[in-house]
C-alpha cells in the first residue's frame, strides 16, 4: 500500500494531465454536431493504425520473460486493428449513403 501512495505522490502531475485530458476530450466529443461525428469518428479511428505500428515495436524490443508487456503490446494490437476496421466500415458506410439508387 505504501508503495503505491509513493508512486501516486511521484506521478502526481501526470495523474492530472491524463484526469483532465480525460474531460476535455469529453466537452469536446459532446460539442461536436451529429451531422460531423460520424465523418470525424471514422476518420479519427483510422489514425489509430499509429497504435498499431507503435505496439508491434514495443513488442519487438521487449524481453521475452516480461509477459506483462507482451500481453499488453498483444491487446493494444487487437484493439487498434479492431478500431481502425471499424473506422473504414463506418467510412464506407457512409460514403455509401451518398450514392444514386438504381
Amino acid at each position: 500500500m505504501e508503495t503505491m501512495l509513493n508512486w501516486l505522490t511521484l506521478h502526481q502531475d501526470m495523474i492530472y494531465i491524463v484526469l483532465l485530458s480525460v474531460f476535455l476530450g469529453i466537452e469536446v466529443i459532446g460539442r461536436v454536431p451529429s451531422v460531423l461525428h460520424t465523418p470525424l469518428m471514422s476518420g479519427a479511428n483510422a489514425i489509430h493504425g499509429v497504435v498499431i505500428i507503435g505496439a508491434i515495436i514495443v513488442m519487438g524490443k521487449v524481453q521475452s520473460d516480461n509477459l506483462t508487456a507482451l500481453i499488453l503490446g498483444f491487446l493494444a494490437v487487437i484493439l487498434g486493428t479492431l478500431n481502425v476496421v471499424g473506422g473504414f466500415v463506418v467510412t464506407d458506410r457512409m460514403l455509401e449513403m451518398f450514392k444514386k439508387k438504381k
